[in-house]
C-alpha cells in the first residue's frame, strides 16, 4: 500500500480524500493556490505545497506545477478528485512517465471515455442506445447554428471535456445556438483548457440517472446501483438521491449490466460513472461516462456501505475488489443536497465573501455507514437517520470568485425515502451559514415540494416549478401557526429576561401580559400564552399549540418541540422583532401588545429605492463584454453585458425596451454586487 499520496485538487473533495487516506494510515499532500493558502484541505493534510496564483489555469490545471509538488514531497500516487485534471489524459501520462501511480483509470480509458465525442462513438459501436447528435468538431458559431437546425431544436451544446455543468447551454433558436456556442467554448477553455464543443438533441422531460461502476486490474467489475440526479439548475446537479424512486429492478439491472459491459470494453479500472437519460417509459440512453469520482458519490456509499475512495486507492495499488455483484445490496435511502454560494433571491447568481458563520448540523453515523470505523460492503439499518456533511470550508474562511461555488454536500440516510427526506429537512434547518448568499432556503423548499416528495421529477423540475425564480417558500397555514406560536413563546422568554435587568427604580416592576399579536409574512394572529415550568400553551387561530424547548435570547438556533413535532428555527435579532428562517421561508416576525399592534397597522410601508433605470451587477465578478454603446436603443431580451464569476459566464439582458444613457463599466473591470454597469433614459 502507498505510504504517501498527493491530492491534486481543492475544497471538499480534497478533504474527503484526506479523511479516507488518514483512516488507511496513508500520509497526504495538499496543493494550494494563492487564494487557498488558509483553506481547510491545506490544514488537514500532512504536507502542503504552493502551486501558483488563484486562477485555476495558472495553478490547479497546470500539470508542471503539480509534477513539481510530487517531486518535492516524494508522493507515490496522486488522487485527482473531480474537475481540474481528473480526466486529463496528458496528466495521467505525465504521472506514468515518472512512475507515479494515478488513482484513476488508465490514460487510454480516459482518452476514450473521458472525451464526450469519442465516448459517444464507442457507445454506438458497442450497440448502446445514444441520443442523436453531431459528434464531430465544430468550427464556428455559424456552423453550430446550422448543425443545430439540422438536428432539430432544442439542442444541447456541450464541452467535450466538460463536467459539473460548465460549458453547457440549451439552444432553442439559431441565435441562441450561436450565442451558446461561444459562451460554452469560452467556459470550456477557462475551466478545462479544452474548447472543443459538440451538439446533441435535447430530450425534453427526461430523468438523469447514472450508474456507479468500480473495476480492478484483474478483470473484475461491478455496478453499485444508481443515483437519481434529475434536480438540476443550469445543467448543474443540485439534489441527488440513491436509489432512484423511478427505476424498477429489471431496468436497474439492465442499466447496470450495460454500464459494466461498456467499462470492460475500454479496459476501465477504478471508479467511474455511466450517465443515462431515462424517459417516462423507462427507456434509457447513454449520455456520457465520467472517468473519475463523481461529486454525488456519497449517496452511493450510504446505501452500499462501500468507501469508493478507499476502493480507488486499493485498486490503484493492485488489489482485487473485495466483493462481487451479489454482495452489493441496496440498504435504505440516501439524499444529498449541494450547498452552493449562490443567492436564490438574485436568480442563483454566484455570491462571494467571508463566512462569518458556518455551523453544519452534527454528523450522525447509522445504518450501513460505519461499523467500528470501517465501511461495510452492506449492512442492516438501525432505524436511526444518519447525517453526513462533506465540506471544504470553515467559519471565517472566504468563498473565492475563482472556483466552483459549492460549499458543502449535506447527506442524510434513513431506512425509507420519506424518512431520509424528513431527516434532510431537519438538517437543512439546522445548517447555519452567514456572510454570503447561499441556496439553503431553496433546498429546503424543494424537500417540501409535493412533486419531489412523490418522486415525480424530471430534469425540468426547477425550470417548471420555479419559472420566475425563487423568492422564498410560502408555508402552509399549519406551519405558519406553529412558527407564530413559537415566536410568541420565544418573545415571552425574552420579555422575562428584560424584567430581570438590574438597576431598576424601586417600586417599578414590569409585568408581562398574556395577550399578544404576532405579525409575520403580511399576516397577523392574536395569541394568548399560558406558561408553566416546562413550556407554554399558545392559543392561536382557534387551536392551542404546545411549545417546549430551551431557547434563550442570543442563541442563533432554536430547537423546539411545537405541537408535538420538532421545529428548528434559525434566529436573528432585528429591530423590535426576530428574523426566523425555516423550511425555505425567511420571516420577519414581530410580537406586539394589542395596543402596539393597533398602532403598527397604521404605519406606512417604506418602499425600496427605484433602480429600474439602471443595469446593476448582480454578483461580484469580472466584466467580460459590454454589448451596447451609449445612445443605442435596446430591445427586451437583448444581451447587454457578460459577467464572469466562479468559472461561469452570466449574460445580462434588457428587461424592456430602452435607450442607453451612459455606461459606467468596461471589459476587464471587477465589480461588486449592485455596482452600476449602465444607465437608461
Amino acid at each position: 500500500m502507498f505510504k504517501k499520496i498527493l491530492i491534486a485538487n481543492r475544497g471538499e473533495i480534497a478533504c474527503r480524500v484526506i479523511k479516507t487516506a488518514r483512516r488507511m494510515g496513508i500520509a497526504t499532500v495538499a496543493v494550494y493556490s494563492d487564494a487557498d493558502r488558509n483553506a481547510l484541505h491545506v490544514r488537514m493534510a500532512d504536507e502542503a505545497v504552493h502551486i501558483g496564483p488563484a486562477p485555476a489555469n495558472q495553478s490547479y490545471i497546470v500539470i508542471d506545477r503539480i509534477m513539481d509538488a510530487i517531486r518535492q514531497t516524494g508522493a507515490e500516487a496522486v488522487h485527482p478528485g473531480y474537475g481540474f485534471l481528473s480526466e486529463n489524459k496528458k496528466f495521467a501520462e505525465a504521472l506514468e512517465a515518472e512512475s507515479v501511480v494515478f488513482i484513476g483509470p488508465p490514460s487510454g480509458a480516459i482518452e476514450q471515455m473521458g472525451d464526450k465525442i469519442t465516448s459517444k462513438k464507442l457507445a454506438q459501436a458497442a450497440g448502446v442506445s445514444t441520443v442523436p447528435g453531431h459528434m464531430g468538431l465544430i468550427a464556428d458559431a455559424d456552423e453550430a447554428a446550422a448543425i443545430s437546425a439540422q438536428i432539430g431544436y432544442p439542442v444541447m451544446i456541450k464541452a467535450s471535456a466538460g463536467g459539473g455543468g460548465k460549458g453547457m447551454r440549451i439552444a432553442w433558436t439559431d441565435a441562441e445556438a450561436r450565442e451558446g456556442f461561444q459562451s460554452s467554448k469560452n467556459e470550456a477553455a477557462n475551466s478545462f483548457g479544452d474548447d472543443r464543443i459538440f451538439i446533441e438533441k435535447f430530450v425534453t422531460q427526461p430523468r438523469h440517472i447514472e450508474i456507479q461502476v468500480l473495476a480492478d486490474q484483474h478483470g473484475n467489475a461491478v455496478y453499485l446501483h444508481e443515483r437519481e440526479c434529475s434536480i438540476q439548475r443550469r445543467n448543474q446537479k443540485v439534489i441527488e438521491e440513491a436509489p432512484s424512486p423511478f427505476l424498477d429492478a429489471a431496468t436497474r439491472a439492465a442499466m447496470g449490466q450495460q454500464a459494466v459491459a461498456l467499462a470492460k470494453a475500454v479496459g476501465y479500472t477504478s471508479a467511474g460513472t455511466v450517465e443515462f437519460i431515462v424517459d417516462g417509459s423507462r427507456n434509457f440512453y447513454f449520455l456520457e461516462m465520467n472517468t473519475r469520482l463523481q461529486v454525488e458519490h456519497p449517496v452511493t456509499e450510504l446505501i452500499t456501505g462501500v468507501d469508493l475512495v478507499e476502493q480507488m486507492i486499493r485498486v490503484a495499488a493492485g488489489e482485487q475488489l473485495p466483493f462481487a455483484q451479489p454482495d452489493l445490496k441496496i440498504t435504505g435511502w440516501a439524499m444529498e443536497s449541494r450547498l452552493y454560494a449562490e443567492d436564490p433571491y438574485r436568480g442563483f447568481l454566484p455570491s462571494i465573501g467571508r463566512l462569518t458563520r458556518y455551523r453544519p448540523p452534527v454528523e450522525v453515523a447509522a445504518g450501513p455507514m460505519l461499523s467500528g470505523g470501517k465501511w461495510l460492503a452492506h449492512g442492516a439499518p438501525t432505524g436511526v437517520a444518519a447525517v453526513r456533511n462533506d465540506t471544504g470550508v470553515h467559519e471565517g474562511g472566504e468563498i473565492s470568485m475563482f472556483y466552483d461555488p459549492m460549499i458543502a454536500k449535506l447527506c442524510t440516510w434513513a431506512p425509507t425515502r420519506p424518512e431520509a427526506i424528513e431527516a434532510m429537512r431537519t438538517a437543512l434547518d439546522a445548517f447555519e451559514v452567514e456572510g454570503i448568499g447561499h441556496n439553503l432556503p431553496f433546498l429546503s423548499a424543494v424537500m417540501d415540494h409535493p412533486k419531489f416528495v412523490s418522486g415525480d421529477i424530471t430534469t425540468a423540475f426547477i425550470a417548471e416549478e420555479y419559472p420566475d425564480g425563487f423568492q422564498g417558500a410560502t408555508l402552509p397555514d399549519d406551519d405558519m401557526h406553529r412558527i407564530a406560536a413559537a415566536a410568541a413563546a420565544m418573545h415571552r422568554v425574552a420579555e422575562i429576561r428584560r424584567t430581570r435587568i438590574s438597576g431598576r427604580l424601586n417600586n417599578h416592576e414590569r409585568h408581562i401580559g398574556d395577550d399578544w399579536v404576532v405579525f409575520a409574512d403580511k399576516q397577523d394572529w392574536s395569541v394568548r400564552i399560558t406558561a408553566d415550568a416546562h413550556g407554554a400553551d399558545v392559543a392561536i387561530a382557534g387551536r392551542t399549540i404546545r411549545v417546549e424547548g430551551d431557547w434563550r435570547p442570543g442563541q442563533s438556533l432554536a430547537r423546539l418541540e411545537v405541537d408535538g413535532r420538532p421545529l428548528v428555527l434559525k434566529v436573528d435579532k432585528i429591530a423590535a422583532g426576530l428574523r426566523l428562517r425555516a423550511r425555505g421561508a425567511d420571516l420577519r416576525v414581530h410580537v406586539r401588545s394589542p395596543r402596539a399592534a393597533e398602532l403598527a397597522r397604521l404605519m406606512p410601508e417604506k418602499l425600496p429605492p427605484d433602480t429600474s433605470k439602471f443595469l446593476l451587477c448582480p454578483m461580484p465578478g469580472l466584466i467580460v463584454t459590454i454589448n451596447v454603446a451609449q445612445g443605442d436603443e435596446v430591445q427586451e431580451g437583448q444581451a447587454l453585458a457578460t459577467v464572469e464569476a466562479m468559472k461561469m459566464e452570466n449574460i445580462l439582458r434588457a428587461e424592456r425596451r430602452g435607450i442607453v444613457k451612459s455606461i459606467a463599466a468596461a471589459p476587464g473591470e471587477s465589480l461588486k454586487v449592485d455596482d452600476v454597469i449602465m444607465e437608461f433614459e
